[in-house]
Formats: C-alpha cells, structure tokens, sequence
C-alpha cells in the first residue's frame, strides 16, 4: 500500500507550492488540482487531516466503505487510515483542508489528548454541518495557522498547537449541537438502537454469537462506533457500552425473577463465555449476586 508520509509530497499531489512549514499546513481548495497519480487509488495519509469544503464533488473510500465527498461540510480524518479517492471524476470544490503530521504534536498535551475528540474516527459521512457562523470561526483559525506557518521560531509549535485545539474544541461543541438539533433523524436512531439490541437478543443471537459488542450495533446501523457511542452520550448520558451493560442487566433480572433458570444457564443465554464474568458484572451494576437478587424478588 502506497502512503503518503510528509506534507510537502501532499502538496505536491495536489499541484500545490511546497509548504511553508514541513509538519503542518493550511490548504486552499480552490487553488487545489489533483495530480492524475496512481496512489490516489489506493493509499495510506501518514498524517491527521480537517477538511472544511464547499462544492466538493466525487468519490472517496476510507476504510471499509465508500462515500460521498460533498456529504457535509467539516470531516476529519485520522493518520494511518486507508483511503481511495476517484480524481478523474472530482472536484475540491472551496474551502480548506488543514493537515499536520503526528510528530508535530510529540511533547506536547495534544498528542494524549487528541484521542479524546472521538470524531477523528467518525465515518466520512457523518461529516459536521455548520451553520455560517460557526463556519466562520473555524475559517478564522484555519486562517490564523496558515499565517502562523510562514513563522518558523521557537514560538510557532505552541502558537499553532494552540490555535488547533481551539477548533478541535469548537467542533467538539458543534458536534453536540447537531446531536441534539437534529432532532427527527437522531429520534430514529435511537428507536433503531433499540431494535437492534432488542432483536439481539430476543433472536437468539447471544447464545450463537457471544456478548453484544459496539461494533454489532454500529454496524447494524451504518455507523462509525464513535459516532454512535457520543450520540447516545448526549441523548441519554451513557455510551454505546453502558447502554449494552444496562440491557444485560435488564434481561438478567427479567431471567433471575420469572425462571428457574440457573445463574450458569442465564449467563450463557446473555453471551457470556464465563458465568462468573456475568456474576461480576451483575454484581458491580445492582450491589448485590445474582443469587442474592433471586431470593429478594422471585
């Protein structure tokens, strides 16, 4: 698999100037051309990317699946990831795309705490919409940097870092604010996440296929486990996890007070591979052994 490793060999697949700073920079779309290379069918961005377009058309693949580039309006995209992306038939459209290399944020907070802003490992399609305004703050970071990057001193690193964790912060804020506006669309997810846990087990699928995972549930809904697991987080105030580890419990009680069942028998009719695991957790959530909470209430 062919990779794309330092920002210079970026800007040169988009027809681009060389950078002004070799770890970071502030692309222009508009001035943007996508060079007729092969890699671009198959490759590997050794670094973290921001898009924030307008008018972009076209096809990209990243990771498993494929989307469309015009689909919302600020994406993020973390280093590592396989991608695919039909130049011949795409256009950058406006707008900017942000790019630093992982080694620019090495001793710095960032670096740990970059894993925390959960949309680096959203789908492309679950892109964040704007309104103009908010749109325009990001522009203006995103305008800050690129001025930033003409000046390479002692100062520039913390400038520039700063100023990232200011649109990772605000997009963060952006993200819960579409979460909780987009009101229809969100109220059918949540109705879908229920059917799909409810279909889990009344199918029979735990004792075929082991415990309920977050991948089960994000796929089963077409979406990134992240995505999912922060839209429950705002709606609800639990992850994707703890909503399975409520669910399990739920059944566990209906089982422990309406059957004969053993505590062995239940465990493994809930997924677990192990009763005591499924006694351990039982016990963590309810403060009491499934043996002790059948005595209370059957």
């Amino acid at each position: 698999m062919n990779a794309i490793r330092s920002v210079a060999e970026f800007h040169r697949l988009l027809s681009l100037p060389s950078p002004r700073h070799p770890l970071v920079s502030v692309i222009n779309l508009s001035e943007s051309v996508f060079l007729l290379d092969d890699i671009w069918k198959g490759f590997v961005n050794m670094f973290y990317c921001i898009a924030l377009k307008r008018d972009a058309t076209g096809k990209i693949r990243y990771g498993q699946q494929e989307y469309d580039y015009d689909k919302g309006v600020l994406s993020f995209t973390a280093p590592n990831q396989v991608q695919a992306l039909d130049v011949y038939n795409m256009e950058c459209g406006s707008g900017y795309l942000l790019i630093f290399h992982p080694d620019f944020i090495l001793k710095h907070p960032l670096a740990n705490g970059i894993n925390n802003y959960g949309f680096f490992s959203y789908a492309v399609n679950e892109a964040l919409h704007l309104s103009d305004e908010e749109e325009a703050d990001l522009i203006t970071i995103l305008k800050k940097i690129d001025k930033e990057c003409a000046h390479i001193d002692k100062h520039t690193q913390t400038i520039i870092l700063s100023q990232i964790e200011l649109l990772l912060n605000y997009s963060d804020r952006f993200y819960e604010r579409q979460f909780i506006t987009r009101k229809n669309s969100n109220h059918e997810l949540l109705a879908k996440f229920e059917q799909v846990v409810s279909e889990y087990f009344n199918g029979g699928h735990a004792l075929q296929e082991g415990l309920l995972t977050v991948q089960y549930i994000a796929e089963k809904m077409n979406l990134s486990p992240n995505y999912l697991s922060d839209l429950l987080r705002v709606h609800t105030g639990q992850n994707t996890q703890q909503h399975i580890h409520e669910k399990l419990i739920e059944r566990a009680k209906e089982k422990l007070s309406t059957t004969n069942l053993t505590v062995s028998e239940i465990a493994y009719a809930l997924g677990f591979e192990y009763a005591q695991s499924f006694s351990t957790l039982f016990k963590k959530k309810t403060d009491m052994s499934p043996l002790t909470f059948r005595r209370i209430y059957q």
